[in-house]
């Protein structure tokens, strides 16, 4: 199974990049998955009503972000919460990214949302990334589902290095592999047709 893992933190070394990078370590062990990780450091996507993303003249930025996901059956996002709410680059993108250009970013995938937070949060900014990309796979009449477990990543920091490595407590652990079982899970039942048409 391909995987992408996008960070949606603007931050340089974010605790979002080291969640996605804590979870490629997870999802890679004994090589059973492909995982990809995009980061957004580099984030360069005009906003809505400032201009558009443009198919035939990608940036390096966007050109990781769009051939990263088209090319994944599961997309994990992993959002901070700023405020209680999501990063605007996050729901910046599927706003610009859920028009006729772009409608198969959304088809016949599996999304699961992940909130970061440096202390006890990131519920918030998950159900809001749901509902955005919830939005756009009915309104472009796709085929997706979105994972109905998000996962918290409460004290984040705490709990990863900068590398992206389990440091914590064991509880943390217990819980993001519940919450990477349950997700390929959902992944797997989803792609059963598209696995055995393959074959």
């Amino acid at each position: 199974m391909k995987i992408a893992l996008i960070s949606t933190s603007s931050r340089k070394n974010s605790n979002s990049l080291r969640f996605v990078t804590y979870l490629r370590h997870i999802l890679t062990e004994g090589a059973q998955h492909e995982a990809s990780v995009v980061t957004f450091e580099n984030y360069d996507i005009p906003l809505v009503g400032q201009g558009s993303v443009q198919k035939e003249s990608l940036t390096p930025f966007q050109e990781e972000l769009i051939t990263t996901w088209e090319s994944a059956d599961l997309v994990i996002f992993a959002m901070p919460e700023y405020n209680w709410t999501a990063p605007p680059q996050a729901t910046n993108a599927i706003h610009q990214l859920g028009g006729p250009a772009f409608k198969h970013l959304f088809d016949n995938k599996v999304f699961a949302m992940v909130g970061i937070s440096s202390g006890r949060g990131g519920r918030q900014p998950a159900l809001d990334m749901t509902t955005v990309v919830n939005k756009i796979i009915s309104f472009t009449n796709s085929y997706s589902i979105i994972s109905p477990k998000l996962y918290e990543s409460h004290e984040t920091a705490d709990n990863l290095d900068e590398r992206g490595h389990f440091v914590g407590n064991d509880v943390y652990e217990r819980t993001a592999r519940a919450f990477v079982d349950y997700t390929l899970n959902v992944a797997q039942r989803w792609m059963i047709p598209s696995l055995v048409e393959e074959k």
